[in-house]
């Protein structure tokens, strides 16, 4: 039920060394000492507002050996943030009434085929990642579509097809994990079903 997401959502930001997390972990992928360190508490307490970050899917983490790296699911950070705001307005006297599900889908199909010709090339490469969160997702999502569903990759394979498209691989292939197109498990990586996608159609 949405209404359950948005108060999991506003649960887990209702903490002050939660919001701190999010704050610094905004720069960039950090591990759980250097949060430790940087908020002044112990390890054990960021395991403790980890957890509950992560149970509302507002962070990533990756084990690298013995350490655990934390990133912003910044998606569902987003899409709930906005998520709440509908919910509480949409019944609001003198809204704009919305598009019916036809005019939706035509103009989310059009925003889509022009972001893939601004950043894709006519042979195929991805000119730049782009910066803002919707046409990455955009872009992501087209590059995972030329994956061979049920198909398991090795992260040599995954870098091989990437670089068919972009040379930087590795930043492409951390954010197919972050924003869960695909997981990666015993250095094998498949795709995710596409429910699981982050939809780029729910961003403003």
């Amino acid at each position: 039920m949405q209404l359950d997401k948005i108060i999991t959502y506003h649960k887990a930001l209702a903490d002050t060394t939660r919001i701190r997390m999010l704050i610094l972990l905004a720069d960039g992928e950090l591990n759980g000492q250097v949060l430790a360190e940087k908020l002044g508490v112990t390890p054990a307490t960021i395991t403790h507002h980890a957890s509950k970050l992560r149970e509302a899917s507002l962070i990533n983490e990756r084990r690298d050996k013995n350490t655990i790296y934390f990133t912003l699911n910044e998606y569902f950070i987003r899409s709930n943030a906005t998520a709440t705001a509908d919910l509480i307005f949409k019944n609001k006297k003198g809204e704009t009434e919305p598009m019916n599900d036809e005019d939706l889908k035509d103009r989310n199909q059009n925003l889509k085929q022009s972001v893939i010709r601004n950043f894709i090339t006519l042979d195929g490469k991805l000119k730049h990642i782009p910066a803002q969160l919707k046409k990455k997702l955009i872009v992501l999502e087209h590059l995972v579509e030329q994956l061979e569903k049920g198909r398991s990759y090795t992260e040599k394979e995954l870098n091989a097809f990437i670089k068919n498209y972009h040379p930087d691989f590795a930043t492409i292939r951390r954010e197919f994990i972050m924003h869960q197109f695909m997981f990666r498990e015993n250095e094998i990586y498949e795709l995710n079903p596409v429910e699981m996608w982050a939809k780029w159609e729910n961003l403003s």
